[in-house]
């Protein structure tokens, strides 16, 4: 899976849904390359910032076109040591994410009020298994997630 998304790429939003619940989809890849990645830094924790491609661009669904899906990840630490010496995040383009996966190794399913904030956390526990993945609104309120075995288009930077 490639972990770069093009930067041209418009940004998704999930703001305008009301106060309810709604179905977050996400690929079975997506959310399989994170686990692997929480389990191989376990005992530590890892923040993985994902982004979202609109439906009608992955021609194996039914979901109605501007349905956004989670399928693409920008690898954690990608720019770690610029981000340690200046406390900005130089790996991931501005505004172009709309979730983070975060672990918690110590077993935690929800939001802790030190995770990064984003639309929707996506976050994970030990075994590191899809059964052991939410996903949470900047509430801390649980969403009903959808794992979708399609591949996402293949991106590349300009």
């Amino acid at each position: 899976m490639n972990g770069r998304r093009a930067e041209s790429r418009e940004r998704r939003s999930f703001a305008g849904r009301g106060e309810q619940s709604h179905v977050v989809y996400a690929t079975r890849g997506l959310v399989e390359s994170c686990l692997r990645f929480a389990r191989e830094s376990d005992p530590d924790s890892v923040t993985i910032s994902v982004s979202v491609t609109p439906a009608e661009e992955l021609p194996e669904t039914d979901l109605p076109p501007e349905t956004p899906v989670f399928t693409h990840f920008y690898y954690p630490d990608s720019a770690g040591s610029v981000n340690f010496v200046f406390g900005v995040d130089m790996g991931t383009p501005v505004g172009q994410t709309q979730g983070r996966f975060v672990s918690h190794p110590n077993g935690e399913l929800r939001v802790r009020q030190r995770d990064d904030f984003h639309e929707l956390i996506f976050v994970a526990v030990p075994p590191w298994d899809e059964e052991s993945v939410a996903v949470f609104d900047r509430r801390g309120e649980e969403q009903p997630l959808e794992l979708l075995d399609v591949e996402p288009p293949e991106e590349f930077p300009e």
